[in-house]
């Protein structure tokens, strides 16, 4: 398979230029589907600017310290997905990715302590050894004593060599989403009412909408437990 992806068809949820470098790099196989994950390389290179080519960015990535989710990567290729948090330790710098209004992917910068957590969405269970572990959005595995968790619930991590729930919001009345997908990508609004596999929720600007379940991902009651925007 290609490590590259001609620039002109990247997908439409890349915040790109669509004319210059013929070929982008395409992100690693990983949890994150291609259409929400960026590659290292147009991360540093294209969003940043941190680069000025893919030689830069392989010399920047070998001489410094850059770690996503708190784990040190040196593959230029290493795929970036959503609410990851990308940490440039060597100048303190953080980011975290998000999907604007628009259905593109985004990079917000966040400080050193947001950094250090993650909300992850459940998206599976399955028990092991008698103890239950949960399946997160981003690939990640939490095994946890008691099955007190449901699929579609977010929980709050620490990120780094072991991660430790902190934390958890399910899909209720009243609880901060986020919308992952369908026309609404992007928004923020508060749960109204639960319909089956739908959901109403009410907009920041007061309208109420409906989406779909699986585009909503929790973020919290009151605010939202992670910064997701400037």
């Amino acid at each position: 398979m290609s490590k590259h992806l001609k620039r002109y068809f990247a997908p439409k949820t890349w915040k790109i230029k669509r004319k210059g470098i013929t070929f982008v790099a395409k992100p690693s196989s990983g949890p994150h589907k291609i259409e929400v994950s960026l590659s290292l390389n147009i991360i540093l290179r294209d969003i940043l600017g941190y680069a000025n080519s893919n030689r830069e960015v392989k010399f920047i990535l070998e001489k410094k310290n850059i770690a996503i989710d708190g784990m040190r990567r040196k593959n230029h290729q290493f795929p970036v997905g959503l609410l990851d948090v990308l940490s440039l330790n060597d100048i303190d710098e953080h980011f975290r990715v998000i999907l604007d209004k628009k259905g593109k992917i985004g990079l917000i910068k966040t400080g050193k302590d947001d950094s250090a957590l993650k909300l992850c969405k459940i998206t599976g269970k399955r028990m092991v050894k008698g103890k239950v572990q949960l399946n997160l959005h981003d690939g990640k595995n939490i095994v946890v004593q008691k099955n007190i968790y449901k699929v579609g619930d977010a929980v709050l991590v620490t990120l780094g060599k072991k991660n430790e729930i902190k934390g958890n919001i399910g899909i209720d009345k009243n609880v901060l989403i986020y919308l992952t997908g369908g026309k609404h990508i992007g928004q923020i609004g508060k749960i109204q009412d639960i319909i089956g596999n739908r959901i109403l929720y009410k907009t920041e600007s007061g309208d109420v909408v409906e989406t779909l379940k699986e585009y909503a991902f929790p973020i919290g009651k009151d605010k939202p437990l992670i910064k997701l925007a400037n």
